[in-house]
């Protein structure tokens, strides 16, 4: 009886542990992220006949001064064309609480990217991000911008129903 429940929380710790991750990779930064300072991510090459999701992975402490962050992503394609998106992330509840996951003074968030998209192109897709982040009233961006300490990007298998 114990040999049996032994295989069978063998069974069930392995299949809570899949995932529909094909792709991830994360960078860290040294507490803050400069607003000079591009992140770039090359993306091997994936089965052309599937869809995927892309997401952004983001890793803030309780030094991040904003509830919102605002991201310039570009996307370029192995034959040259790109594109860009200026994308707008909550990162705190009204009442200040933190989105994402973790406990403590780190949250990860892992933020929608792309939906359902598959990769036609033969070759390496590349993935740059930096922020765009702003005080209000202000024209000119924050230069650095503090308590972001990870920036990456993970992309799933989509799942089809």
């Amino acid at each position: 009886m114990l040999r049996f429940l032994i295989v069978l929380l063998c069974i069930v710790s392995f299949a809570s542990c899949s995932s529909d991750t094909m792709v991830s990779e994360t960078k860290n930064l040294p507490g803050y992220w400069k607003a000079s300072d591009a992140v770039s991510f090359n993306i091997p090459q994936l089965d052309s006949l599937k869809r995927y999701n892309v997401f952004l992975q983001l890793r803030n402490t309780n030094d991040y001064p904003f509830n919102n962050i605002f991201l310039i992503v570009s996307m370029e394609f192995p034959q040259g064309k790109t594109l860009v998106d200026t994308l707008e992330y909550r990162m705190a509840n009204p009442d200040g609480s933190w989105l994402g996951e973790g406990i403590g003074s780190v949250k990860d968030n892992k933020l929608w990217y792309k939906e359902n998209v598959s990769f036609k192109e033969e070759g390496n897709y590349n993935i740059t991000i930096t922020h765009a982040v702003r005080n209000n009233g202000d024209v000119e961006g924050v230069t650095q911008l503090e308590g972001i300490t990870d920036i990456g990007y993970s992309i799933e298998e989509a799942n089809q129903q």
